[in-house]
């Protein structure tokens, strides 16, 4: 088995393309006056949380792959490094990244790392930079345990991971409307990842694919962009907030508060920490379901719908 494989990382190299493309987005918006809208304190704060996220993984990176290298010392199975392995590991590692971004909405431990990447107000390439710092702390390296396990080198598997997220990043913009029909109905777009970005009722809780749509499509998590609808970004409950520390923890620091609160059972303490954003004890806070099920309340015409079909 190969144990000193090993690749540059991806993103780091793409750090060129993506300064230019902010740029190049920038002075399209400020020329044709649509497409987008910067503001300055938001997208420094995203170009904060971008440096800060390469900063944790340089500090903690080590954790994640020492896991994976550990797996990798127990599997028998060896894929090789053939063109082919790297197309399939690329494949099943996006399916990988469509649950690890459903937990992170839908658990809400996992949420608390991912919530600062949904807290600008704003959608523009800078947004696709506005990553975690605490992605380590969440646990979710343990998704990637089948790959290693099937025979991929942990290398290869991050390696597809880099190239994933370099995919991501051009689908943060408005100055891209549709592609066309042929590639929406596969990929991941900007279009499919507005939706993503919406606080609207209708957007919640879906399009969680990185690069292939279709996992969204087979899981029955799609919706597709309403003209009738514009996309109000951000979160149900926006911080009001460009402290990068704030946005970087203010759900640790939430989940922390609820769970020491007095005259709680032990059951309910795991709720705050492992239930789905939202969750209270009290019913106080709304989760996503309960937020559809009141906007269905005062909008019945809307049940059917995409995004309330169930």
């Amino acid at each position: 088995m190969t144990d000193t494989l090993s690749f540059p990382d991806p993103t780091q190299l793409a750090v060129p393309f993506f300064v230019a493309a902010i740029l190049a987005e920038f002075i399209w918006i400020a020329i044709k006056g649509k497409g987008g809208r910067y503001e300055t304190r938001d997208a420094v704060t995203s170009l904060i949380m971008g440096a800060g996220s390469v900063a944790s993984g340089l500090l903690l990176g080590f954790i994640a792959y020492g896991f994976l290298m550990f797996l990798w010392a127990l599997t028998p199975l060896d894929l090789g490094t053939s063109i082919g392995v790297f197309i399939l590991c690329f494949v099943l590692d996006d399916l990988r990244y469509y649950w690890v971004h459903r937990f992170g909405h839908r658990i809400r431990w996992v949420w608390a790392s991912h919530v600062n990447h949904h807290s600008s107000q704003h959608y523009n390439l800078t947004t696709a930079l506005r990553q975690t710092w605490t992605g380590t702390f969440t646990f979710m390296m343990i998704v990637r345990a089948p790959l290693i396990l099937l025979g991929f080198h942990p290398a290869i598997v991050l390696f597809c991971g880099g190239l994933n997220l370099i995919y991501q990043f051009w689908i943060h913009t408005e100055a891209i409307g549709k592609m066309p029909r042929w590639f929406e109905a596969v990929m991941n777009t900007p279009s499919h990842h507005r939706v993503h970005h919406g606080r609207n009722p209708r957007y919640l809780d879906c399009n969680y694919a990185g690069v292939f749509i279709i996992w969204d499509k087979m899981f029955g998590t799609f919706v597709p962009e309403q003209d009738s609808e514009k996309v109000d970004y951000g979160l149900v409950h926006n911080l009001g907030s460009f402290n990068p520390l704030r946005v970087a923890f203010h759900e640790w620091i939430g989940i922390f508060q609820d769970v020491i609160q007095p005259g709680l059972t032990l059951h309910q303490r795991l709720r705050y920490a492992f239930g789905p954003p939202g969750y209270s004890h009290d019913g106080s806070r709304d989760t996503s379901e309960a937020i559809k099920a009141k906007h269905l309340a005062r909008n019945p015409q809307d049940r059917g719908s995409p995004g309330f079909t169930q």
